[in-house]
């Protein structure tokens, strides 16, 4: 029996599958598995990446905070923000991870405050996308759920 899986952004929905095997959930008190028949669960979300499995298939998420319903037939991810691993762009991660390590290093002389704050979440956002960049590079032939075909179509 598998499980339904919605991922929903505050602008979108990001994902959905329904017929996934496993999903790896990056809770606020740390990852978490989830199969069919799970018991019904509400929690928070961490920054971190979200896995979800189809067989042999996988797609992956960064996720950066939210709520998530588990029910024993479905799961609903809430995130503040959530891309694709496969849809990131990473000059544009490391132009926004230089300019909020800049921020930062600047917010010494007192002007902290919001954009410390602001910049600090920035640098939180790039390095986990970083990270899961990575990730990919060392799984050659990855296979996805999507296929570029299917998303090129959308």
């Amino acid at each position: 029996m598998p499980i339904a899986v919605e991922i929903v952004s505050k602008e979108r929905k990001v994902f959905e599958e329904l017929e996934a095997t496993m999903v790896i959930i990056p809770a606020a008190e740390g990852l978490m598995g989830v199969l069919p028949n799970h018991a019904p669960i509400l929690t928070t979300l961490g920054y971190g990446e979200l896995i979800v499995k189809k067989g042999e298939a996988e797609e992956r998420f960064a996720i950066y905070g939210g709520v998530v319903d588990i029910r024993p037939t479905k799961v609903t991810i809430l995130a503040e923000l959530a891309e694709s691993s496969f849809d990131l762009d990473m000059e544009a991660i490391e132009k926004a991870r230089a300019q909020a390590a800049e921020t930062m290093a600047k917010g010494a002389d007192g002007t902290a405050g919001v954009h410390n704050q602001a910049a600090t979440l920035a640098l939180r956002r790039a390095e986990l996308a970083l990270k899961i960049e990575a990730k990919l590079r060392t799984r050659p032939g990855g296979l996805r759920i999507i296929q570029q075909e299917t998303r090129e179509a959308k």
